[in-house]
């Protein structure tokens, strides 16, 4: 099995993000990105999708979390697919429930090739920590566009915001690591009637 590991750098006036994935790695996470929630839900990721993630952001904080949160669901979903290469072999799909108390989460992934992001959260908190709860969509539709994928996220349950998110995110986690897992019965080949992603 070819190493499926990509660096990637964004730097830009407003943050300077450089972000290395493993998609077959231990769980493991490396991350500094001046937002301790974000840095948190990345740990989830990581956690529950067995992906080795090394994140280093910089940002205009002092403004708001915005272009951080924003750009870096642009550069991890651009590791994403550089890691991810030809797609020939991989499962392609991922879902998962996860609980955490009260909340309930659904996520559905598809490395389709074309960007969609379908996101039905209504977060029972304007923030979490000092994180605007509507930067996660800016995160998912950042990755979405740059990883080429198609994403359902549904919060299906729960009241306490933090359960929310991290439900999500877990969730997530456990979606990619079904979709980028490679198929031993499709080795080598693509998981599209079309022959191509």
């Amino acid at each position: 099995m070819s190493e499926r590991i990509a660096t990637v750098s964004r730097d830009t006036k407003e943050t300077q993000i450089t972000v290395t994935v493993n998609l077959d790695g231990e769980g493991n996470l490396a991350c500094d990105t001046g937002v301790p929630f974000l840095d948190h839900m990345l740990d989830q990721v990581a956690r529950h999708g067995l992906i080795d993630l090394e994140i280093k952001a910089t940002g205009d904080l002092h403004i708001d979390d915005h272009h951080t949160v924003e750009d870096l669901g642009i550069t991890l979903g651009q590791a994403f697919a550089r890691a991810i290469g030809d797609k020939l072999g991989i499962y392609r799909y991922g879902h998962a429930y996860v609980p955490l108390d009260e909340a309930l989460s659904r996520v559905v992934i598809d490395f389709s090739g074309r960007a969609g992001l379908h996101m039905n959260v209504d977060f029972t908190r304007a923030t979490i920590g000092t994180l605007d709860t509507q930067l996660f969509w800016e995160f998912f539709q950042g990755f979405v566009n740059h990883a080429q994928v198609t994403l359902h996220i549904d919060n299906l349950k729960g009241f306490n915001a933090h359960h929310q998110a991290e439900t999500i995110f877990k969730a997530f986690g456990r979606a990619l690591r079904m979709a980028v897992a490679e198929d031993p019965r499709m080795t080598g080949r693509m998981p599209s009637t079309k022959g191509c992603l």
